[in-house]
């Protein structure tokens, strides 16, 4: 068998604008799988794909991998599937089989965890007489779709049998300056649920999920998804699942010596990991107790940066999320004392305390605000999420959103994330229409534009100072421009005068606001 993993993670339509730079997790963790089972995957971007309009022949059987915004992208890659091995589909995508199946004609959908529905599934053969049987799979059984029983939440044995490719790393043009996904952490600990009864939903306020023990929070009378209402995350993955450190030791280490220099350890909420050592046998579905693992935290990270590459600074080691109901003054400091001057974010969606209860959130406005006081005390760089078009989303909450985002950036953050809703399957808010573009909603636009002035004043602040890069590529509008992207924290720069250079860590002096995604910049070694 000879397969091929597609990346159609964050492409959209079939091509990534704003997240070009970044290598998620996933479809090396499929690869991983198969090279468990003694094959040699290779991975291909979906723009290759796309841009070249065909699938090279070697390959007789195709994996895709895509969230769910993805599903144009992964019906396109579909469709130009042209032999009769069989066409998997992955990722959050699958969490809609019937959908996904009809739309893309592939053979089968593994839903939520995949390596030990894959696992079966190289076991027998990739036939589809075995596809009944495997748990976690949806399939095309003449003109229907089947859909098989959920697989079990995994343990974290799964990590030591089936370790996440390295080798395919290389399959990536950009890995050398791409930031890195190394997933630490499945799964979720915010068992809380969105109170839906006020926006509409059956949510009785028996306060189980909040109030109860932890293994009682994990299921909800009224049978409402776990955590925030716009997630899934808690219904695909489960409670977290931390991976062992010398699994993310020879990770990490393998692909710095791949090359890779950004590397990201995701999680849900990295200050989850370990967390549910400290609750064992039962699951860890409290967002906010026990406080962190800081042995574990600590473990990790000394390990992690007793690399050679990151002990010598040619690697950034970096993090995404955290839960401000974990940032305890004393998790903020272990965090700066290792990962000084890199970017955190801490979720907002909503500054109107009300509406932040409702949609299910784990932590107050209130609790971001300090988290982000903290984190900046503490050498980091708080970036800030919020959600426009949130249901339950009015004047009030708005108002309340904008204020958030002024007070967030005067306590020391330095970039606002916006995102729109969009309605998951597997989420409280499935039901729910994803919210308009801010160009077509007064209330939303109000959020843009607060958010747009916010990240606009800290780039023109920037200009004047200095900042490490990865020279990636030529910038496609104008090549005499090059790509640089920030080891560590900072805005993309294009960068003036480094034509040849693709491929260098050079710092940058920053000289002006290209738009509101970049700034420009040129090497300070060419500037004497």
């Amino acid at each position: 068998m000879k397969p091929l993993i597609v990346d159609a993670l964050a492409s959209g339509k079939g091509e990534r604008i704003a997240t070009r730079d970044v290598i998620g997790a996933g479809p090396r963790a499929v690869a991983g799988v198969l090279e468990s089972h003694g094959y040699l995957p290779r991975i291909m971007p979906v723009e290759a794909i796309l841009r070249g309009g065909s699938i090279p022949d070697e390959y007789d059987v195709l994996f895709i991998s895509g969230m769910t915004s993805d599903l144009v992208a992964v019906q396109r890659a579909a469709r130009l599937w042209r032999r009769d091995g069989p066409v998997i589909v992955g990722g959050p995508v699958a969490s809609e089989p019937e959908r996904v199946l009809g739309r893309t004609g592939a053979a089968a959908a593994v839903m939520g965890e995949g390596e030990g529905t894959l696992g079966e599934l190289l076991e027998a053969g990739l036939r589809g007489d075995a596809f009944s049987g495997v748990k976690g799979l949806a399939y095309i059984d003449g003109e229907e779709v089947s859909v098989n029983h959920l697989r079990p939440i995994q343990g974290r044995n799964v990590y030591e049998r089936y370790p996440a490719s390295t080798r395919t790393i290389l399959d990536y043009p950009l890995h050398y300056a791409a930031r890195v996904y190394v997933e630490a952490v499945r799964g979720c600990s915010n068992y809380n649920r969105a109170r839906t009864g006020p926006l509409g939903g059956a949510c009785s306020m028996c306060r189980q999920c909040t109030e109860a023990g932890l293994t009682e929070r994990y299921d909800c009378p009224e049978g409402i998804p776990p955590g925030c209402g716009y997630c899934s995350v808690p219904s695909l993955y489960g409670p977290p699942r931390s991976k062992p450190v010398q699994i993310l030791r020879g990770e990490v280490k393998g692909l710095t010596e791949l090359g890779v220099r950004r590397v990201v350890l995701s999680a849900p909420g990295f200050l989850d990991y370990g967390r549910e050592l400290l609750v064992e046998p039962e699951p860890l579905t409290d967002p906010r107790n026990p406080e962190p693992n800081y042995e574990a935290i600590e473990e990790l990270f000394e390990s992690l940066g007793s690399i050679p590459a990151v002990a010598e600074g040619d690697v950034s080691l970096m993090i995404e999320n955290i839960k401000a109901s974990l940032v305890t003054e004393q998790a903020a400091a272990t965090l700066g004392r290792y990962l000084e001057g890199t970017p955190v974010s801490v979720g907002f969606e909503t500054g109107c305390p009300d509406h932040s209860r409702l949609i299910g959130r784990p932590d107050t406005p209130d609790e971001c605000l300090t988290a982000v006081r903290r984190l900046k005390r503490a050498g980091l760089k708080p970036y800030v999420y919020f959600i426009h078009g949130l249901p339950g989303q009015t004047e009030r909450t708005v108002e309340r959103t904008v204020q958030a985002i002024g007070e967030s950036m005067r306590l020391g953050a330095e970039r606002v994330i916006l995102y729109r809703f969009l309605s998951l399957p597997w989420s409280a808010f499935s039901g729910c229409p994803s919210g308009p573009p801010a160009a077509r909603d007064r209330l939303s636009q109000r959020i843009y534009r607060a958010a747009q002035e916010a990240n606009r004043r800290r780039k023109e602040a920037a200009v004047g100072t200095r900042l490490k890069v990865v020279l990636a590529e030529p910038y496609d509008r104008d090549p005499r421009l090059t790509v640089g992207y920030p080891m560590k924290h900072g805005p993309v720069v294009l960068v003036e005068g480094a034509a040849g250079r693709v491929g260098d860590v050079v710092e940058v002096e920053l000289t002006s606001v290209a738009s509101d995604r970049a700034v420009r910049g040129r090497p300070v070694d060419a500037m004497f």
